[in-house]
């Protein structure tokens, strides 16, 4: 699955997960989605952003919460 518009850049926002490059991170995005705004409404609030942005930012997140964690055994 490709995730182009997520870019990992030490300078901006000290390395995380952002938004092609810009000052927005997946996390931030994420969590408007997780407070209940629509993709259109937070394409309102952030003019920058693109619906493609958003989805792959959930994307993201989602492929995030695959990892596997064994618990070790006692």
């Amino acid at each position: 699955m490709m995730l182009d518009r997520i870019t990992f850049d030490p300078n901006i926002m000290g390395g995380r997960a952002c938004i092609r490059g810009m000052r927005i991170t997946v996390s931030q995005v994420v969590n408007l989605v997780a407070n209940g705004m629509t993709v259109s409404e937070i394409i309102r609030d952030y003019p920058y952003l693109e619906e493609d942005d958003v989805r792959q930012a959930l994307r993201y997140a989602a492929q995030l919460t695959e990892e596997v964690h064994p618990i070790p055994s006692r």
